[in-house]
């Protein structure tokens, strides 16, 4: 069967030049380790199109691509996340090197990798040995060493099967940064005031563990945690947890509208997945074409396959579905832990021994030398099967639900929203990640250790929520609690706002019939119901002086569209974020509560200023105070940012993509910037563009994905700023300005519309 094959594709390849544009250009790589030949074909969005004897080759030459593409960014992606950056970068790194081992996957490899497909290790080994075919290409001369490598004099390393499942810090889960704010705020503070900190979902009221003083939680008690899963830092600033900060959003959408609703009349399948922007970005396009598996859709470049998309049946989509898979828990002093002393390499130094330490509850991220208290992350992804996104391998196969089921049954982290379709016309929301089952408590806080605290287990899968073929047709996803009433099971508490769910409703909801254009356009759309809501406040309110009357004359009729162009968006977002809140909590909470109580955000205010109940007997004059007295504020520090004159004020003067490499080249880092450009949305909108302190944008959308399921070939995607990470490709920076004006690129399917799209062509055979 494989030489008929690899006969079939050396005919292919031999007729592509007839097939293929004019202007494709064409080249040959002998490849040792591929068994048969085969072809990848780079379309002109950067896109390889991967065509091979056998799914093996097939993830050979898919790690050969990616490693193409992104050397340097999964090169470092795997030395951060095993513990070797010291070894390359030196002594400024062992500290993080330490904080990253805590966090890796110390089961049994058996266990780990019998909990993915038969085929998962032998795929994932054959990905490997592809980026190791392609570093063997920069160590002999036949591909340049990335810009990156030299400016750091380091070098790529190789890479093994179990690297890739071995490294937990890439899956985002919750809670334990919300644990550690919510306790440093509850020393010295009040339970009633939890309302303005955080909405919780389903209502829920917060109470103190037995046995727990939120006292006894120090400031630095994440810093080992921040290490272990943050970015690679190379300016010297320390590393913080990202979601601390309330104004870091990172989310998804997804939707997915049934053959009835659909204006193509088969199901169509959208996806957006939100996290930090960075160039290169976080997720890689590609497509995997041979005899027994193919695949098409996004992925993380370092990892085999795709976690989203569709093969020649069933498309899926992702967002988070928040499940708390952590704990804090709190030793007592002289708890007995185990030690672990692992050897850290150090680049032009002696190695360091460090050592690490664990108790049964997972590994110890803090220990506080005043009281001898010793804090263990007790989380799920130290498990068999957490290894983020890995088990969407379920997926590359199915066909029905009850395939999809399976994948759904399978799925560790992080936890996730799964939308399915498939060509028969199903569709359907089938949540899935590891559910810990607590003895007691609703994880809110860190809890003392003990039994009483203990995890007794996780959730049955077939115990989730499910919903297929709705009556109405469609099914969205925002990241918003979406557990149906009465669901019996303790999932998690702390949601995204519903405002990205809103809007997606009532466009879905406002169409008889929604279309392939509908849905790229609702993927882009800027409009804000949280700006709704607040503007709403704001009704039959008379402002005391020039600026709360000039806030109020220009927000008055605004109808939260927030468009690069829009003055209202520019004082909105800094009224939202810099001054609301900040009002709120002055107004609300007693100074002596305020020490510890941390940041808010307007998501967490606004629902408080709408209920009214806690601003007291005359809570129409205190909102109307807080209300009146912030936008005043915003008001006269918008017309400090962008002048006098509200005419001229843009929102895209302050929003704006501006993609900057974390790591510094002297000379070479104009070419390697991309931006800036104004745009618009913001955290709150469909299209989704979370700001820093600084307005710039800094998280949302990198890919967008629409699928027409069963039609494949009319699909559309964008990444952005483009597939490649070398500055010198022409696919460094191409997709970035249809990215930022919400137009997309084919993301093609069969043969022949993939020859079409072609740009090169890299014909490829076995080699010694």
């Amino acid at each position: 069967m494989i030489r008929a094959v690899a006969a079939a594709l050396l005919l292919t390849t031999a007729a592509t030049a007839q097939e293929a544009p004019p202007g494709a250009f064409s080249e040959s790589r002998a490849l040792p380790g591929l068994t048969a030949p085969g072809e990848i074909i780079i379309d002109r969005a950067g896109i390889p199109h991967i065509y091979a004897a056998n799914a093996r080759d097939g993830f050979f030459l898919q790690g050969y691509a990616v490693a193409r593409d992104r050397l340097w960014q999964i090169d470092l992606w795997r030395k951060r996340g095993l513990g070797r950056l010291s070894a390359s970068f030196g002594a400024q790194f062992i500290a993080q090197d330490r904080a990253a081992r805590l966090l890796l996957y110390r089961g049994e490899m058996a266990a780990e990798w019998a909990a993915y497909p038969s085929q998962a290790k032998g795929w994932t080994e054959a990905f490997a040995a592809g980026i190791n075919a392609y570093v063997a290409d920069v160590e002999a001369g036949r591909a340049p060493l990335p810009i990156e490598f030299s400016a750091t004099n380091t070098r790529p390393e190789r890479w093994q099967a179990d690297d890739v499942v071995r490294i937990r810090s890439n899956a985002l889960a919750s809670n334990l940064t919300s644990e550690v704010v919510r306790a440093r705020a509850l020393c010295g503070g009040d339970l009633k005031y939890e309302l303005l900190r955080r909405e919780l979902a389903p209502a829920h009221t917060v109470s103190i563990p037995k046995g727990l003083d939120p006292c006894s939680i120090p400031a630095d008690v994440l810093d080992d945690y921040a290490l272990g899963t943050g970015d690679v830092r190379f300016d010297g600033q320390k590393i913080v947890v990202a979601s601390l900060d309330p104004d870091i959003q990172e989310g998804s959408n997804n939707w997915v509208i049934g053959a009835g609703k659909s204006a193509t009349g088969r199901p169509i399948l959208a996806n957006d997945p939100h996290r930090a922007h960075a160039v290169p970005n976080l997720r890689y396009l590609s497509h995997i074409d041979t005899p027994e598996l193919k695949i098409a859709g996004s992925g993380e470049p370092a990892l085999p396959g795709i976690s989203f998309g569709h093969n020649e049946n069933v498309a899926w989509a992702i967002t988070i579905f928040a499940i708390d898979q952590q704990d804090l828990v709190v030793n007592p002093k002289a708890t007995k832990l185990t030690e672990v002393r692992e050897r850290i390499e150090v680049k032009g130094e002696p190695p360091r021994e460090v050592v690490l330490k664990f108790t049964d509850d997972g590994p110890i991220i803090h220990e506080d030398p005043t009281s001898g208290r010793s804090f263990a992350l007790r989380a799920t992804w130290t498990k068999p099967g957490a290894s983020a996104y890995f088990n969407a391998s379920w997926a590359w196969t199915a066909k029905t639900w009850d395939d999809f089921l399976v994948a759904r049954d399978h799925w560790g982290a992080p936890p996730l929203n799964l939308l399915f379709a498939n060509r028969a016309g199903d569709i359907g929301w089938a949540p899935g990640g590891f559910v810990p089952v607590r003895a007691a408590g609703d994880g809110l806080l860190p809890v003392p250790a003990g039994k009483v605290h203990r995890w007794t287990g996780l959730l049955d899968a077939k115990l989730m929520p499910v919903k297929h073929n709705p009556a109405d047709g469609w099914i969205a996803t925002a990241n918003e609690m979406n557990i149906p009433a009465g669901y019996p099971h303790m999932l998690g508490l702390e949601w995204a706002d519903r405002s990205r769910i809103t809007r997606i409703s009532e466009v879905v909801g406002s169409k008889p019939k929604f279309g392939l254009t509908d849905a790229m356009a609702l993927q882009n759309d800027p409009t804000s119901p949280m700006a709704r809501r607040a503007v709403a406040l704001l009704q039959g309110l008379a402002g005391r002086d020039a600026n709360e009357r000039g806030a109020l004359a220009l927000l008055g009729n605004w109808n939260g569209h927030e468009g690069p162009d829009s003055a209202a968006a520019a004082l909105y977002e800094i009224w939202a974020a810099r001054h609301l809140a900040a009002s709120a909590v002055k107004a609300i909470v007693p100074e002596a509560a305020r020490r510890n109580f941390g940041r808010t955000s307007i998501g967490n205010i606004l629902p408080v200023l709408e209920d009214g109940k806690l601003l007291g007997p005359d809570s129409a004059a205190l909102r109307a105070e807080i209300l009146l007295g912030s936008l005043g504020l915003a008001f006269a520090e918008t017309a400090r940012l962008l002048g006098p004159d509200p005419a001229t004020w843009r929102w895209g003067a302050l929003h704006r993509a501006d993609f900057q490499p974390s790591l510094p080249i002297a000379g070479r880092d104009a070419e390697r910037r991309v931006g800036p450009v104004p745009i618009g949305g913001s955290g709150s909108t469909p299209m989704a563009m979370g700001t820093g302190p600084d307005f710039r944008v800094v998280s949302g959308a990198s890919v967008r994905v629409v699928m027409d399921v069963g039609a494949w070939d009319n699909s559309m995607a964008i990444n952005t700023p483009g597939q490649s990470g070398d500055p010198a490709s022409p696919h460094y920076r191409d997709l970035f300005a249809r990215w930022a004006t919400g137009n997309y690129v084919p993301f093609v399917w069969s043969r022949p519309r993939v020859l079409q799209e072609a740009e090169r062509i890299i014909n490829v055979t076995p080699g010694r």
